[in-house]
C-alpha cells in the first residue's frame, strides 16, 4: 500500500483540521471541521470571510497545518502535518463542495458560510503504531 492510500485512509476517519497562514507581519491559526477528497488530495471546509484568517487569505494563501489525535499515550500518536494551498471556492465549484461537506456534517446545511478548499502539496504521516517515529510522506508532483 502506497503511502497517499495509508494517509487519506486516516485523514477519512479524522473531522479537524488546524490551518495556519500568515500574510505581511500576521500570523494566525484557525481549526475547522472537514471533508478529505483523497482523489484531489484536499480538505474542504467552510469559514466565514470576516474572520481573522478569512481576511487574511483575502481569497487565496499558503497555508501549513495538522491532524492530529488525541492518544494518552506516545506509542498510539498519529498525525499528519501539511503545506498547502487556502482558496475560496466559487459558483458550481462550491456548491459540489457544499454538498459533499454537508453529507457528512448534516448540520451545516443551516451555514451559510463559503467553501474553501486547502489544496495540499505535501503531507507527512507520523503513526507511533507502526513503530516509534515511523513516518510517511507524499509531495505532490507538479502539474
Amino acid at each position: 500500500m502506497d503511502a497517499l492510500t495509508t494517509i487519506s485512509r486516516w485523514l477519512k476517519k479524522q473531522h479537524v483540521v488546524t490551518y495556519c497562514l500568515t500574510r505581511e507581519e500576521d500570523i494566525w491559526c484557525a481549526n475547522a471541521f472537514y471533508v478529505f477528497d483523497a482523489g484531489r488530495v484536499a480538505f474542504y471546509l467552510l469559514s466565514d470571510t470576516d474572520t481573522r484568517h478569512g481576511q487574511m487569505a483575502n481569497g487565496l494563501a499558503r497555508v501549513a497545518g495538522t491532524v492530529n489525535g488525541q492518544p494518552k499515550t506516545v506509542a498510539l500518536i498519529r498525525g499528519v502535518q501539511y503545506r498547502g494551498e487556502l482558496r475560496l471556492l466559487e459558483g458550481d465549484e462550491a456548491e459540489e463542495r457544499r454538498a459533499l461537506y454537508c453529507r457528512r456534517f448534516p448540520v451545516a446545511r443551516a451555514m451559510s458560510a463559503p467553501v474553501w478548499e486547502i489544496r495540499l502539496d505535501e503531507l507527512k504521516f507520523t503513526d507511533n503504531t507502526l513503530g516509534f517515529g515511523k513516518k510517511l510522506s507524499w509531495l505532490r508532483h507538479p502539474d
